[in-house]
């Protein structure tokens, strides 16, 4: 086992150093060896404080690095419980470190601290921006981003209807919307669309809305009043710009920060419901002629974090599977997160990848050593 230090933290590595060897000039031999970087940030929302909590601290704990992990100021009694846990498992004093508080002070000075060696972030776009601002104003620590969504779902006139239409209204309404997966902007192909809409407006008033701890509650309440009122904004927007609301599109009285799930149909591209991350229980459908209209449209956003394709033809849903311009790309099928699978966005979305091999990629210094091979230094 090997402790890694810096300052008062210390890491137990239980993890190997990984040895790559390559091929060189002759009397050379040349390998890398993946070392903790050190002290990793992390910065997670309110959204899933559980599962963001996981997501950061285990990939920097099994490569030997320690956490100082900042809760959403919404949500910090989900991380000081799982700290608690920690302490009592036995981690060393040191290896995970929790700071609650606001994103202005405590999310700053771990995104600006000069013995901060990496931090990773999930939330808005805006706040990422500030993030990678501040790494580069101190010590250009390294930074991993998980932010936004505007996802695009494509569905074909030969797929399965019901089935798309289940899949896409669990994207749309997981979390009341809450999620930077959600399935806000629903492209269906003419000769379908009429039907989708249909389906989707029947489903969409099935949704029990009430008490999330009610087992027969499926939608529950937005997470504050700020959140509240900025999705009836982008609703009455919607409104406003000529999209049809079909069905929802309004808070239920006297149930606090309820939202009924809302189905907007005759939507266009300009809308800001179809621009914009609401973040919240709103479905946007719109209607395409073409393949090549559908991708043009999907890849027109700034994000580009996930998205989806309905099809039964194998061929099409791989070639645009390859044209869109997200991370993630799920078909016939949504929301299908596996953790052996790598999770980030394209383009405004982020950088950097969460989950499987390639999330311990990002915590991990690579080093390279070459040898020189003389008659007094030969390899054993």
């Amino acid at each position: 086992m090997i402790l890694y230090q810096r300052g008062a933290l210390v890491c137990l590595f239980t993890v190997s150093f990984l040895l790559f060897f390559f091929p060189t000039d002759e009397n050379f031999v040349c390998f890398t060896k993946h070392e903790p970087i050190g002290v990793c940030g992390a910065i997670i929302p309110w959204n899933l404080p559980l599962l963001m909590f996981i997501w950061k601290i285990a990939p920097a704990l099994a490569c030997g690095n320690t956490v100082v992990i900042k809760p959403a100021e919404q949500t910090p009694l989900t991380a000081l419980h799982v700290g608690a846990l920690i302490k009592e498992a036995g981690f060393p004093p040191g290896v995970v470190n929790i700071v609650p508080g606001f994103g202005p002070t405590a999310g700053a000075a771990v995104a600006s601290h000069m013995t901060v060696d990496k931090v990773a972030f999930t939330g808005s776009t805006e706040v990422g921006q500030l993030i990678k601002e501040a790494a580069g104003r101190s010590n250009l620590k390294r930074v991993t981003l998980e932010l936004g969504g505007k996802n695009p779902c494509i569905v074909f006139a030969d797929s399965d209807l019901q089935l798309a239409v289940e899949e896409i209204q669990k994207g749309a309404f997981f979390n009341q919307g809450q999620a930077c997966t959600a399935a806000s902007r629903v492209y269906v192909q003419e000769q379908v669309y009429d039907e989708f809409v249909r389906l989707s407006v029947e489903r969409a008033k099935n949704i029990v809305v009430g008490d999330p701890m009610d087992p027969r509650t499926s939608h529950g309440p937005q997470i504050d009043q700020r959140q509240f009122e900025k999705i009836l904004e982008l609703v009455s927007s919607g409104k406003e710009e000529g999209a049809k609301l079909e069905v929802g599109g309004c808070a239920l009285k006297d149930r606090g920060l309820f939202i009924q799930p809302t189905v907007f149909s005759d939507v266009k591209d300009h809308m800001r419901i179809a621009k914009e991350e609401i973040f919240g229980p709103v479905q946007c459908i719109m209607k395409f002629k073409t393949q090549e209209e559908a991708i043009d449209r999907a890849n027109s956003s700034e994000y580009g974090l996930t998205a989806a394709v309905f099809t039964r033809n194998v061929d099409r849903a791989l070639s645009v599977s390859a044209a869109l311009q997200s991370g993630t790309v799920w078909v016939n099928c949504y929301n299908a997160l596996h953790a052996q699978a790598p999770f980030g966005g394209y383009k405004m979305s982020g950088n950097g990848r969460e989950l499987g091999e390639y999330a311990l990629a990002e915590y991990t210094e690579v080093k390279a050593i070459t040898i020189k091979l003389t008659e007094q230094l030969r390899l054993i």
